[in-house]
């Protein structure tokens, strides 16, 4: 049996963690402070959460920097490590994936269990991470293999690069038109984008139709939104919306930049802050392969109408970014492994 970690930060990691397990044909255990997700195949461990009253400074949550999160005397981070024990201590487990977690990678290999650690781009050179990626038997790089990240060379020699993938791998994209419209997509994780800039940009664009699939964002804009901007709040499913899609507005999450590659959009990819400079990494590697429209900053209002021009003639062909059997790979990689002895 394969057990799954998953973070509950965002819903890009359950989403991944969905698409690999329904391709293992066979039951695996999810382990997260997450609910379990709909139609999961097999068992799902629901963990306390563990940040609630710490001090950070104060309970040392990274043990001398050897940890990302370890607070002193926390009961949920006890009752937390006692409950993947109690899933780790019978020997059914043949192997454990973290996505992502130093500490639940660390106590599983404690265990004797095996370690896949889905990797993530930026600076993942400290020492907390050091130790997950380097016990790991292997890391999944869930983008291409080039440009590749510099990392020492005893990881990337155990990494499979398996492209970008979601949930909406197999789904046939709607045939590419010159459509106006706009999707502005975000995810759950925090934006550096307020709702003044928003009904700026599609103010200064009357010709384009703009939807915005989301959370709230920060600030309330003085004037109500212009005719052409809807807000649709959080979409569970937005492949509707991406279908109709000129242009994808996003953010350099993983998660985010694999829905729209697989709806083959073109996209205005906007970086948002992250630790170990995730998303600047990503973005990146967006700009050397050539990949969507990258911009450092949600741009000025007169200059949205050049944006959306420029991305919508770079087209959507994201192939290079995602071939379309990402989970499909990474399942095969991860039976393969929980088979060896």
């Amino acid at each position: 049996m394969i057990a799954y970690y998953v973070h509950h930060h965002g819903s890009g990691h359950v989403h991944r963690a969905t698409s690999i397990a329904h391709h293992l044909g066979e039951d695996v255990i999810g382990i997260s402070s997450l609910d379990a997700p709909a139609r999961w195949p097999g068992r799902w461990t629901t963990l306390p959460g563990d940040a609630h009253g710490v001090d950070a400074a104060h309970d040392d949550v990274s043990a001398g920097a050897t940890l990302h999160w370890a607070p002193r005397h926390h009961a949920g981070l006890r009752e937390r490590m006692a409950l993947v024990s109690a899933d780790l201590r019978g020997g059914a487990v043949r192997l454990l994936v973290a996505d992502v977690s130093v500490e639940i990678a660390l106590l599983a290999r404690l265990h004797g269990v095996p370690v896949v650690v889905v990797a993530q781009p930026g600076r993942r050179t400290d020492r907390a991470h050091r130790t997950a990626y380097d016990l790991a038997d292997a890391l999944i790089a869930p983008w291409p293999r080039q440009p590749a990240p510099d990392w020492p060379e005893a990881w990337l020699a155990k990494t499979e690069h398996v492209g970008a993938f979601s949930r909406f791998d197999g789904r046939p994209a709607a045939p590419a038109t010159a459509q106006r419209n706009v999707l502005v997509l975000w995810g759950a994780g925090g934006l550096t984008v307020s709702e003044t800039q928003l009904h700026a940009a599609a103010a200064a664009t009357p010709h384009w139709r703009w939807d915005i699939a989301g959370p709230p964002v920060s600030g309330t804009a003085s004037d109500p939104p212009p005719p052409n901007l809807r807000h649709h709040g959080w979409v569970d499913d937005p492949w509707p919306l991406l279908g109709e899609a000129g242009v994808v507005i996003t953010h350099a999450g993983q998660n985010a930049l694999a829905e729209v590659a697989a709806a083959r959009r073109p996209a205005v990819v906007i970086p948002q802050p992250r630790p170990f400079d995730e998303q600047h990494a990503t973005a990146a590697a967006l700009v050397r392969a050539g990949l969507g429209v990258v911009v450092p900053t949600w741009p000025e209002p007169h200059r949205w109408s050049a944006v959306l021009t420029t991305a919508q003639a770079r087209g959507g062909d994201w192939s290079p970014w995602s071939r379309g059997d990402g989970a499909a790979r990474t399942a095969a990689v991860l039976r393969d492994l929980a088979q060896r002895r």
